[in-house]
């Protein structure tokens, strides 16, 4: 695919559909906005960026054969999966999600803080569905996911019906979910209050109005054995935002976030309720270290429970480049020439990670 052509297809039909409804009759007004279209005004100019390359952790099958997963984790989480292939290909994980799941096996609130696009729900879902097959699947609800809007929770049923709904146990999956956000039809709804799923999908709000509305008690007595309430996108409950979301909560005499916790704990009666949270940005200042107390003051205060800086997980990378020391005077020189030659950018991406201008 050609970025570029598509970039400039995608402006072709926006400029097609915005000059469909202009009638200018003035020739000076008709020539001067064409002259604004044509400079691109309207638009934004096309942007490239780099994905990171996240330190590879091992394989699913990797984490069964040590013991930190369930083998039914091996059937459940491949890739490529689909209606006609059920099977699909093993699954690699990344660094960071391999330390989530085993800090998720040793019982631990944790907070995940890694990129966009870094599979940070896989760094819950898989500790989720991992101690559902340990525990028996249909004893109650074992884990409550919370988002911050419904699109993310639409999302996340699509996810988990890819590695749910298709494998070699047919129609009846080893673990079972549901979203409950207020979008579902009545019957959809009753269906999860008459059998709760595992795994609930659902927002904040909802999440409130689930601990004290008399028509969902049934679901909340089914919470005695939940394990993990996960909050995703914990940035969202940060400064402006956040500020005016806790006070329309007390002024509506309902508790905040770091309660609302708390009343979750006390409704679901579990001993054993660990708290997880994801962010792309919490904290960018500071060292390493620092930057995790910071997430873990934070996490710890709004979940109620402490997050130790130790459980903040963040990213690992690793370079895709050379790793040369740029004070080095060789590589300086190698630089130097490499400039100077002017010849064309790498065409191969075993030239291109091996020039001297890249790893620059």
């Amino acid at each position: 695919m050609d970025v570029f052509k598509l970039r400039d297809d995608l402006i072709g039909s926006y400029r097609r559909y915005a000059e469909s409804f202009m009638q200018i009759q003035d020739h000076r007004i008709s020539e001067h906005v064409k002259g604004a279209l044509d400079e691109g005004r309207l638009w934004p100019y096309p942007q490239i960026g780099l994905n990171p390359a996240f330190r590879s952790g091992g394989t699913i099958d990797d984490l069964v054969e040590a013991g930190d997963l369930h083998p039914e984790c091996s059937r459940i989480f491949r890739v490529g999966k689909n209606e006609r292939e059920a099977i699909g290909q093993p699954m690699t994980l990344h660094t960071h999600q391999v330390e989530a799941i085993r800090t998720a096996r040793q019982g631990n609130n944790y907070v995940l803080t890694t990129g966009t696009g870094s599979g940070k729900s896989l760094g819950y879902i898989v500790p989720i569905v991992d101690h559902v097959l340990r525990t028996g699947s249909g004893s109650g609800v074992k884990a409550v996911v919370v988002y911050p809007m419904n699109a993310l929770a639409n999302s996340q049923e699509e996810e988990l019906k890819k590695f749910l709904r298709h494998g070699p146990w047919g129609a009846t999956p080893p673990v079972t979910f549901g979203k409950y956000t207020g979008q579902e039809d009545d019957e959809t709804r009753q269906g999860i209050l008459n059998k709760p799923p595992d795994i609930i999908l659902t927002n904040y709000v909802m999440l409130e109005l689930i601990l004290t509305r008399y028509r969902d008690r049934r679901l909340v007595r089914q919470f005695s054995n939940v394990h993990f309430l996960v909050l995703d996108e914990l940035h969202t409950y940060r400064g402006r935002q956040g500020a005016d979301v806790a006070l329309l909560i007390r002024r509506m005499t309902l508790p905040p976030q770091a309660l609302l916790i708390r009343r979750m704990r006390h409704a679901s009666g579990s001993p054993a309720l660990r708290c997880v949270g994801t962010s792309a940005t919490m904290s960018s200042e500071g060292s390493v270290d620092e930057r995790r107390a910071r997430v873990s003051q934070v996490a710890s205060r709004l979940f109620g429970s402490e997050v130790r800086p130790d459980d903040v997980i963040g990213e690992t990378l690793e370079r895709a480049t050379e790793d040369v020391d740029f004070t080095d005077p060789t590589f300086r020189s190698t630089l130097t020439t490499r400039v100077q030659d002017g010849r064309a950018t790498s065409q191969t991406y075993a030239e291109f990670v091996s020039d001297p201008l890249s790893a620059w």
